[in-house]
């Protein structure tokens, strides 16, 4: 069961100025994307945005400086997905460059904590007996947590970049981009960008200080690859600022110059880190990473990118792939047992799909629960919630959401809150993405409530799925100088998305692929030579069309090498005419 898109073709931008050796097809995909110049189809870390510009940050840095200069313990608290990982790594090794003598980290084990600093987690952390906490990717709605280091004297310093509620933890300093103070041109950092902005800051006042005048600077940008990673793995838009971070880290990670966790990751994910590109992040080592916190504890994960030792990285990332492998597994069968109750649900409605679908089985791992939402919410084009037991048995339950684009999920879920207090027992997250936890008692209730308020909130226009488009290839851009051109022109992602292109084409053969793929050999009209596309999940039982309209990306294929190139299939459906 799923929603039919329909391709759109984005309107053509304005004409930019651009050297006369940039190919025609890459001045009219940025300028759909409202970049008129290199700097910024290109951003460079001379653009990116003054710490100083981002509220708190000198408050954090002298709060850090004075830790620094008394010899403090300082302790780094994580979170278990990529971005909470990256960013814990990047506050460990940040501060220790940084002249930090006494730095530990930990991170909340997803099975056993759940989401945050809770009161739970701070009195196991009472043992390291830490002087400084600093959160990193949690910490703006976890005000019970806070409360309870406050009590035990701890100087508690907040970095988050998800959406405050309307009261904020009592922190000593709370940094995030999101908060109502904060004139940060940029609300898109990661919780990454967010303690790396605070490393930036805190170098300059422990340059004011003096501290350096002895010392040469540490160069934080070796910290850029955690960045990238951490960054793109977390779907956050790549807006200018961001880019210029994944950019550079990128660049790290191309050249060999990454951590050796990280290198080590490349290497077991069997992509080739010359050519690495955001995407490879996406799709190869942000689940990898993520991995770790979802079925297993992300201290693994952040081992590996706090590691000096490449015996230990490569038999942590093998482990990892293992891992992965796992959770591929049952990631399938929880998809398979949604989208069956999901066809249901919509029999039930004679055919019609559900505004909302919000999905429980006892059986289903709470770790994985997001990549079903999301898997879902692709195909129905609908915002979901899954939700599975706290841990077997359990009448705790943990609910990952996922919305559609134009529909705020933590607005809806915020005004679910209002309407009924006290159902959700917490609950958080952005635009797109949240998370919340109900009892199951409270499930029938929830459920109903939810609908409604999507019902209430959502313009019946948004739950049309569309494809966006950058219109058509010329024959003679279908070629391995285009796709090489396409792939080095990013990086691409959340809110600067990978160019898409539609057209029609003659279908010569069709195989299909584990049951599940379909392999496709094609014409197109005025281009004498054949084109290879492969169609991820689009064999549905029946053959396809002999004439086709495909929505695709356009790549180099690997496998074949030389100048090969390939279709990547994102939709596919009959057409009346070639050409």
């Amino acid at each position: 069961m799923t929603s039919t898109p329909r391709i759109v073709r984005r309107p053509p931008g304005q004409a930019g100025s651009w050297p006369d050796a940039m190919l025609p097809l890459l001045r009219r995909i940025y300028a759909a994307r409202g970049v008129t110049d290199t700097h910024g189809a290109q951003p460079r870390l001379g653009q990116l945005l003054s710490p100083q510009l981002l509220h708190n940050s000198d408050v954090a840095a002298e709060l850090l400086a004075d830790a620094i200069a008394r010899q403090r313990r300082i302790l780094v608290v994580g979170d278990f997905d990529c971005d909470g990982a990256t960013a814990c790594a990047v506050g460990v090794r940040g501060l220790r460059m940084l002249g930090a003598l006494d730095v530990h980290h930990a991170v909340p084990n997803r099975m056993v904590h759940g989401y945050g600093l809770s009161p739970a987690l701070v009195d196991e952390l009472a043992a390291l007996q830490p002087d400084v906490l600093v959160t990193v990717d949690h910490g703006i709605a976890c005000h019970a947590g806070v409360a309870a280091a406050k009590a035990r004297g701890w100087t508690v310093l907040v970095t988050d970049h998800h959406l405050p509620g309307e009261v904020l933890p009592p922190a000593d300093a709370i940094v995030d981009p999101n908060l109502a103070v904060d004139g940060f041109p940029s609300k898109s950092l990661a919780g990454v960008g967010v303690i790396f902005y605070v490393l930036l800051a805190l170098r300059s006042a422990l340059r004011t200080r003096g501290a350096f005048a002895d010392r040469s600077e540490p160069d934080l940008s070796v910290l850029l690859d955690l960045v990238a990673v951490g960054t793109v793995a977390d779907l956050v838009p790549l807006d200018t600022n961001n880019r210029a971070l994944v950019s550079a880290g990128l660049r790290r990670l191309r050249e060999g110059r990454g951590c050796i966790g990280l290198r080590a990751l490349i290497d077991a994910s069997g992509r080739d880190i010359a050519r690495l590109s955001a995407s490879d992040i996406g799709f190869a080592l942000g689940p990898r990473l993520n991995a770790a916190g979802r079925l297993e504890d992300m201290a693994l994960g952040i081992e590996l990118l706090l590691s000096e030792d490449w015996s230990r990285a490569r038999e942590i990332a093998a482990t990892l792939e293992e891992i992965n492998a796992e959770r591929r597994a049952v990631q399938q069968l929880m998809t398979d047992d949604a989208e069956q109750a999901v066809t249901k649900v919509v029999l039930d409605a004679d055919g019609a799909l559900p505004i909302a679908a919000c999905l429980f089985d006892a059986q289903w791992h709470p770790g994985v629960i997001g990549l079903v939402a999301s898997k879902l919410k692709d195909r129905l084009h609908r915002p979901v919630i899954a939700l599975a037991p706290a841990e077997p048995g359990s009448s705790q339950l943990r609910g990952s959401a996922r919305s559609i684009p134009g529909l705020h999920i933590r607005d809806v879920l915020a005004a679910v809150d209002a309407r009924h207090p006290g159902l959700m027992q917490k609950f958080g997250g952005h635009a797109m993405a949240a998370g919340l936890s109900i009892d199951h008692a409270a499930l029938a209730t929830f459920e109903q409530a939810f609908q409604a308020q999507v019902m209430a909130m959502v313009d019946a226009s948004l739950l049309h799925a569309e494809l966006h488009s950058d219109g058509e290839l010329a024959a003679h851009e279908l070629d391995h100088v285009h796709a090489e051109a396409l792939r080095v022109a990013g990086p691409w992602g959340q809110g600067f998305p990978e160019p898409l292109f539609d057209g029609q084409f003659e279908v010569l053969q069709y195989r299909v692929l584990k049951e599940r793929h379909l392999k496709l050999t094609l014409r197109c009209a005025g281009r004498p030579e054949p084109l290879s596309a492969i169609h991820f999940n689009g064999w549905h039982g029946s053959e396809p069309a002999r004439m086709v309209r495909l929505a695709y990306r356009l790549v180099s294929d690997d496998y074949r090498g030389g100048t090969a190139v390939q279709l990547i299939v994102e939709h596919c459906e009959p057409a009346t005419r070639l050409g």
